[in-house]
């Protein structure tokens, strides 16, 4: 290998190389886009649909299935999934990983698009957004009032809305939880009756005078002219003097047969902070910008436009995400500088002061290089980044112990500082290059990973990898010129450090003695090894498997969900129960309650519910993390005695987004058997134990008024169906039919409905009439009948096909994988109807996509790294020893994680699958060396005597490094990381011991001398 002698010779170059990169990292680390979790964009798309009025089977018909045949005929679909609720239908458009998101997108809403004229005259909006976690909130605020109006609260938070998309990297400001105005008619149907009066001359009457069309232009002579017509509605005054009917000489106005009046939309959507009446103000942060760059330019708006607010209305923040960033990132750094403090104790310990100095030198100038690299591939500085330095910290400076080590031992030959330099990197290069590469293939996998979870924790793998190349090259160039200038003779023949003297007794007394016995006994050696690593896997079932664990953040989620039907009021009156009993906490910091729909997403893998008058949901702060379990145990069992609702608590977690820990889903053609199988389902869970929280959303069919038509009458007495409906509409729900724009400029829907003080009943039906073709009045009781029917409550799709949810959430102490196979196996014994069958969801359909992924990448590492070990030693034999170092790992990371209390969750497969590159570097030195003393002359054992207690030390050197690096992170007991630092210390640890055993005793028998 030439490059370290070029380095050396060539050291002006090296030097410069080596300052430019490191500079690039330092601008890059001061100019990267900080952010709490990285934004990925999953090729998935949702078309939301509102048409007011219309029930879960009108929308199923009329918008889903036509959606949902649209787009079934595009390319690359995972899944499709529709839920139709009344006035609502949402349908989710999932495609595969490797599709691009914004072809996707395009797909979809062309698809969408093109039966869009399909679509009935009711339907109120068609939108389609994209998956993303970039549109996740940074701020909201909530403008607080008991005193002033909706309109003041409105205007004032649509200035406040202005003044922060102003601010530099804001994507979006959004005002939620404000009722819109609207023009409100409210017809008296006994005096239109007594005049017969019906309803369309009403609508076509205000709709041919709220029309503006525009008079054109003229030319009078020399000159154009534009004509001004009468125009539309200037004021409500106008409004009220619209001519609806003449009788004679007498002319009807709208004012004679109804109210106008401006004022609120029916209340579909109310919010209060901290229990007092509250409208938001949200704010999203546009991608690869600074959080704190652009939260600093919040605050300072913020603060100038507080004092502009009128007296009695204040501004509160509700959620600053900010916060949790800086904890985050300062608590990740501070574990990379303890990390840092621990290696260079080892180093220094092991090595002495300059050959430590020169080894721990690699670690800034590393980590810097691997920044500006992380940068320049569009990832910022968030926790999946910071954890990659982390766990390549321990990594960064084995290469250079390796030279390092190895250099001072041709320097105790008295070879001079560049001989010994060039010679020392020269005869490890190759290795460390071999080692170097094995670990990165180790790696890599991770980031070709395609799922949702692959692509969340991407920027962890990809930062490592850039770490190693850059630790590697550190290694080969600027080490060995350091050493060449700095390692001094006389320093070789100096007492070793204090670490190193105990690491030489080890190598000379007990290590020596134990690998005397071992090549004595190999086979009893090899046997012992598979029994300890069977009985390693005999542990796996006590360890249990998970996924993703909790977020670890103070805050969570309080759903309420009152019986279907229930209308706003109520589910408000339960939703101030709940808040009666956070105000009782000291724990609270504070929280923001929503009624009629959930909080702006908050959070990247919670996604808010539609508007439904009956759920509420608050997000709430907690006053600390170490709070949280005793503030919601309590919480639960106060919930409880709230009556008339299904109230429970969501804590964060990390991961991609699960209906329930459990879900089943039942699949088939018709409502009424869903309805029969999903309470069989319901039941069967309910005798399972360990479930908690049993929600079945057909277990309580809604009942609704239908207005049965009789056609045959209808067509006698002339009256279209058409009319009969719209009629139906106007006088009870209310029917937009023109928009009146007022003086400022803004404008409001035109409402016919009931008159404001009065509440629809069944009375109404009796005073409502129709037209016939003639113009004649006609009751609508002569032509439909009204009765109470019973609907379901919602109509969901599942690739098309019908089909009902049940979930389930899991009770303190069990397993969410255990429960759900006791669930299956009675499931599988239930005798299901023809064309009727179930699907597991949930936690156990995430984990199968999840861990799939990783195995995979398991695999593909290790046949990576056979095929760079079969290329290094150009057998098949030596690699088949090196990568027993894998297995032997095992034997160390399962008990790891039974001792310390974790379970086998994805951070722990992410540990697994890096583990495999980072022990394997251990055989790979051991059995390079034993090969060069064979080459030299030496048998086959004393090779692999001499190759063990010389490379002994630098062994066990950089695996105290490794270990050093992570263990402030995995100290932190970090559901998310802890399992992941421990899986990997605890492999090292015990293929450290058993490779400088095992790995000699294979060697002996498996290679020929």
């Amino acid at each position: 290998m030439k490059l370290p002698s070029l380095a050396i010779q060539n050291y002006p170059f090296t030097i410069v190389m080596v300052l430019l990169l490191t500079l690039l990292g330092i601008v890059s680390f001061a100019t990267m886009p900080r952010a709490e979790d990285p934004a990925i964009q999953t090729p998935g798309t949702s078309v939301i649909v509102v048409f007011p009025g219309a029930s879960p089977a009108d929308l199923e018909s009329l918008i889903v299935d036509p959606i949902e045949d649209a787009i079934n005929e595009l390319e690359d679909i995972r899944r499709v999934a529709s839920t139709t609720k009344d006035g609502v239908a949402t349908v989710v458009v999932e495609f595969y990983t490797n599709i691009d998101p914004d072809d996707a997108y395009d797909k979809v809403t062309l698809a969408v698009n093109g039966v869009r004229g399909e679509f009935p005259a009711g339907v109120l909006s068609v939108k389609t957004t994209r998956f993303s976690t970039a549109d996740v909130l940074i701020l909201q605020t909530a403008l607080v009032s008991e005193f002033a109006s909706y309109r003041i609260l409105q205007e004032n938070a649509e200035k406040l809305e202005k003044e922060l998309e102003r601010v530099g990297g804001v994507k979006r400001a959004e005002v939620w939880a404000y009722p819109e105005t609207e023009v409100r008619v409210g017809l008296d149907l006994d005096k239109m009756r007594e005049i017969g009066l019906p309803l369309n001359r009403v609508i076509q009457s205000i709709q041919a005078n709220a029309q503006n069309i525009p008079g054109g232009s003229v030319d009078l002579g020399q000159r154009r002219y534009n004509i001004q017509t009468s125009g539309d509605y200037g004021s409500i005054d106008d409004i009220r003097n619209t001519i609806v009917h003449s009788m004679g000489d007498r002319i009807v106005y709208l004012k004679d047969i109804a109210s106008v009046e401006l004022g609120y939309e029916d209340a579909t959507y109310r919010a209060r902070y901290n229990g007092e009446r509250a409208v938001f103000v949200t704010v999203v942060q546009r991608e690869g910008t600074n959080i704190f760059d652009v939260m600093d330019g919040l605050k300072a708006r913020i603060g100038a436009f507080e004092r502009t607010l009128p007296e009695g209305i204040r501004v509160e923040t509700a959620f600053d995400q900010s916060i949790s960033v800086h904890e985050r990132v300062n608590s990740f750094f501070g574990n990379l500088m303890q990390g840092v403090l621990l290696v260079g104790v080892v180093i220094l310990l092991t090595l002495g002061g300059r050959a430590s100095l020169i080894v721990v030198l690699a670690i800034p100038v590393s980590v810097m290089i691997a920044i500006g690299w992380v940068d320049l591939s569009g990832f910022g500085i968030q926790q999946m980044s910071i954890v990659g330095l982390v766990v390549a910290l321990g990594l960064l400076v084995d290469n250079a112990i390796v030279v390092v080590e190895n250099i001072t031992r041709f320097r105790k030959m008295g070879l001079s500082g560049i001989d010994a330099a060039i010679k020392g990197t020269t005869e490890v290069g190759w290795p460390v290059v071999a080692a170097t590469v094995t670990t990165v293939l180790s790696f890599l996998p991770i980031v070709l990973m395609e799922s949702d979870s692959g692509q969340y924790i991407r920027s962890m793998p990809v930062t490592v990898i850039y770490a190693l190349v850059a630790s590697l090259l550190i290694s080969l160039t600027l080490t060995p010129f350091l050493a060449s200038r700095f390692l001094r003779a006389e320093d070789a023949g100096k007492r070793p450090p204090v670490l190193q003297r105990w690491i030489d007794r080890v190598v000379e007394g007990p290590y020596k003695r134990v690998l005397d016995v071992a090549l004595r006994r190999p086979y009893l050696v090899l046997m012992l090894a598979f029994a300890t690593f069977g009985g390693s896997i005999a542990l796996f079932p006590l360890v249990g498997v998970s996924l993703f664990p909790k977020a670890e953040k103070p805050q969570f989620i309080v759903n309420i969900e009152t019986p279907e039907g229930s209308n706003l009021d109520y589910t408000d009156a339960v939703t101030r129960d709940v808040e009666r009993i956070l105000d009782g906490r000291d724990e609270v910091a504070g929280y923001a309650s929503n009624i009629g729909r959930d909080n702006p997403r908050f959070y990247y893998n919670v996604i808010p519910r539609g508007e439904k008058s009956n759920i509420a949901q608050l997000m709430v702060e907690a006053t600390s993390l170490d709070a949280m379990p005793e503030l919601i145990h309590g919480l639960k069992s106060a919930f409880t005695g709230i009556p008339g609702a299904d109230i429970d608590i969501l804590e964060l977690e990390n991961g991609p987004p699960v209906e329930a820990p459990i879900a089943i889903k039942v699949i088939g053609p018709e409502i009424d058997r869903l309805e029969e199988l999903a309470g069989e389902v319901a039941a069967m869970m309910y005798a399972t134990n360990g479930t908690d929280n049993i929600a079945n959303p057909l277990s309580a069919p809604k009942t609704d008024l239908h207005v049965r038509i009789n056609r045959d009458k209808a067509g006698l007495l002339g009256v279209p169906l058409v009319e009969i409906d719209r009629t139906v509409r106007a006088g009870l729900a209310g029917l937009p039919v023109a928009t009146f724009r007022d003086a400022g400029g803004d404008d409001h829907a035109i409402i016919l409905r009931l008159p404001l003080d009065g509440q629809p009943s069944m009375a109404d039906f009796d005073r409502i009439h129709v037209s016939s073709f003639t113009g004649a009045s006609i009751p609508l009781r002569q032509v439909a009948d009204v009765e109470l029917e019973s609907a379901a409550t919602r109509i969901d799709h599942y690739n098309l096909e019908r089909n009902v949810t049940v979930t389930s959430f899991v009770q303190e102490g069990f397993s969410e994988f255990e429960v759900t196979d006791r669930l299956i196996d009675r499931l599988e014994a239930y005798a299901w109807p023809a064309g009727y069958r179930y699907f597991v969801a949930g936690k156990l359909e995430s984990q199968q996509e999840s861990f799939s992924g990783l195995t995979s990448a398991l695999v593909i590492a290790l046949l990576g790294i056979l095929g760079v070990l079969v290329l290094q030693f150009r057998s098949f034999g030596q690699p088949l020893i090196i990568i027993t170092a894998v297995p032997l790992a095992i034997i160390g990371s399962v008990p790891a994680l039974l001792v310390t209390g974790f379970t086998f969750s994805f951070s722990a497969f992410i540990g697994l699958t890096s583990l495999v590159g980072i022990v394997v570097n251990n055989s790979i030195i051991l059995v390079d060396f034993a090969n060069q003393l064979v080459r030299e002359g030496k048998t086959v054992e004393q090779a692999v005597r001499e190759s063990g207690s010389t490379r002994f030390s630098p062994i066990v050197l950089t695996t105290l490094t490794t270990i050093g690096g992570l263990l402030p992170l995995t100290l932190t007991n970090s559901t998310m990381w802890s399992p992941m630092g421990w899986v990997i210390i605890g492999g090292l640890m015990a293929s450290t011991v058993l490779t400088l055993v095992v790995v000699p005793v294979l060697y002996k028998l498996l290679t020929r001398g």
